[in-house]
């Protein structure tokens, strides 16, 4: 009787461990399948998306060729100016390709970027020089402190992305005669933590948590005469994840944007 009772016992506990097995299997089965539609969703939204920013432009360029190859005259001034508007709209189209590209490969193929020493203070420069006339124009001055011997083990070129994107972000929003300042305040064994700031406008509060959203698109207190393809900010965020970082945004109590931001010292 008593190891009939101990059978009957082990047999109970058993269905109920096979249950539970069962239960959480399920209950796993539906991340997995909620994730799936997530990324469906995700995927949709992008698509969505790039074909409402693909639309403007070749609408552009299409208008202004059927002007040029029409059949009535037109003046050399007018001529100029369309081709001069088609051309600035295939640079718009070019960046949405490279910036689309880039995402992509983060998200999915993200092994295929390889990885050697980077001063971070020179890739800085780098980026500071490339958009040096245009801050110029705009009587925007831009401080790198990042002190020199600052390296990790990473990619070029997403590092070049994180203060290119940063700094054409504040170039084409923040304002004018504002500065830029971009430093190292922290540092541990693993990680170097950096800030980014500008003081220019900043951005409503209510905005902040989807800053580094795709496609998103500031009208109050930002300009969106200078266009961009609306995806500098999540190459940026995405930068940061791929070099083991974290990332957060928020309006300077003396005006404009503060990012701060870590890098890990050697990628693993």
């Amino acid at each position: 009787v008593g190891v009939l009772t101990w059978l009957l016992f082990r047999q109970r506990r058993l269905l109920k461990e096979m249950q539970q097995l069962a239960g959480e299997a399920e209950k796993s089965q539906q991340r997995a399948e909620a994730e799936q539609e997530r990324n469906r969703q995700l995927k949709q939204e992008m698509t969505n998306n790039i074909a409402h920013e693909l639309k403007t432009p070749v609408s552009s360029i299409k208008g202004y060729l059927e002007i040029l190859l029409g059949s009535k005259p037109v003046d050399e001034d007018k001529r100029r100016y369309f081709l001069d508007r088609s051309y600035a709209q295939t640079i718009r189209l070019a960046d949405l390709i490279r910036d689309v590209s880039l995402i992509n490969k983060l998200e999915e193929s993200s092994t295929l970027f390889p990885q050697e020493p980077i001063a971070v203070a020179e890739v800085a420069d780098e980026a500071i020089q490339e958009l040096e006339e245009m801050a110029h124009s705009h009587g925007i001055t831009i401080q790198n402190r990042i002190p020199a011997e600052i390296e990790i083990v990473g990619n070029h070129s997403l590092i070049y992305a994180i203060f290119r994107n940063l700094v054409e972000n504040s170039v084409n929003y923040a304002g004018e005669n504002v500065e830029i300042v971009m430093e190292c305040y922290k540092e541990n064994e693993e990680q170097y933590f950096l800030k980014y700031y500008d003081t220019g406008s900043g951005v409503d509060n209510a905005f902040l948590p989807k800053l580094f959203d795709r496609f998103l698109r500031i009208d109050q207190g930002r300009s969106r005469k200078n266009g961009g393809t609306g995806l500098g900010l999540s190459i940026v965020k995405h930068a940061v994840q791929f070099h083991g970082g974290d990332i957060y945004v928020r309006n300077r109590e003396e005006g404009g944007l503060e990012f701060y931001f870590s890098l890990k010292r050697k990628q693993q």
